[in-house]
């Protein structure tokens, strides 16, 4: 389970690595369903990437992977070329989503947008630290 409390501090985290590479971020927390437990927009950070974090979030949950090595297996020749398409389009391809584990189990994920896919899961994985420590 994934509680408001887990994800404020996720979200703190993850700010504080967004503040560090000059990048505000849309940072948003999912909880076992996938579904929204809590999200930010740091000032300045992108509208359009409100959405991308969010599915982000869900996407990491929905296939247990972080969204930067199901990018690397959706390319095409690939297992899961054309994943993209799947779940209404709701599925995102490219880093920043990460899943967040509780004793070794997925229980929620975090998912990051506003900077370079770098810059994103650098900000995730601050983020899914926070949450594991």
């Amino acid at each position: 389970m994934v509680t408001l409390e887990d994800a404020r501090r996720v979200i703190a985290a993850a700010e504080a690595k967004a503040a560090e590479v000059g990048q505000p971020m849309n940072i948003a927390v999912a909880d076992g369903g996938g579904n929204l437990v809590a999200h930010v927009r740091m000032d300045n950070a992108w509208i359009g990437s409100i959405d991308i974090s969010i599915q982000k979030a869900y996407t990491s949950r929905a296939f247990d992977i972080s969204t930067k090595d199901l990018a690397t297996h959706s390319q095409s020749g690939d297992q899961f070329f054309g994943i993209h398409a799947s779940n209404r389009g709701r599925i995102m391809i490219f880093a920043g989503g990460i899943p967040l584990k509780r004793d070794g189990k997925v229980v929620g994920a975090i998912g990051v947008s506003g900077g370079s896919g770098e810059q994103d899961h650098a900000v995730a994985e601050a983020g899914a630290a926070a949450f594991e420590a």
